[in-house]
């Protein structure tokens, strides 16, 4: 535990989270995302042919409609492989009411510093209440590891 370190984050959606850092350097629409598996299906997108199940999603914003947004989230949860949680730069209005609706933790407003030290791969702690996001040193495991 003394490696671990903690990043001021802003609450949009409450909750709490543990898990494997997944990043997207691209925006994402969740309607591109197969809900049976979680893969991203979006043709020359930076997570194409990954899956987003039960990571720490950490990527800029949505891209798309708002039902299309709102229904691949909804899509993805019924079928068990959403993300834990959600780390995002630009939020907008249906991510966030979507996140809340699907009680999924969301965060925005980390340091510059945090998407330095952030890699995939990472174990990440997301506590939306408190407004923390702590990186879990390595060999750490974390609530729900490896499926």
């Amino acid at each position: 535990m003394m490696n671990d370190t903690t990043f001021a984050c802003h609450k949009i959606s409450e909750g709490f989270a543990e898990g494997e850092v997944l990043i997207s350097s691209d925006d994402i629409m969740f309607y591109l995302i197969d809900p049976q598996t979680g893969v991203v299906i979006e043709k020359g997108h930076s997570l194409e042919g990954k899956s987003v199940s039960g990571k720490i999603l950490i990527f800029p914003g949505g891209k798309g409609s708002s039902v299309v947004q709102a229904d691949g989230m909804y899509q993805l949860s019924i079928h068990n492989n959403a993300p834990k949680a959600m780390i995002i730069e630009n939020p907008e209005t249906v991510l966030v009411a979507s996140a809340i609706i699907m009680e999924m933790p969301m965060v925005d407003r980390l340091p510059p510093d945090f998407y330095k030290q952030i890699q995939d791969g990472d174990g990440l702690r997301v506590d939306a209440n408190n407004g923390l996001v702590t990186k879990l040193s390595s060999g750490q495991h974390w609530v729900g590891g490896a499926k």
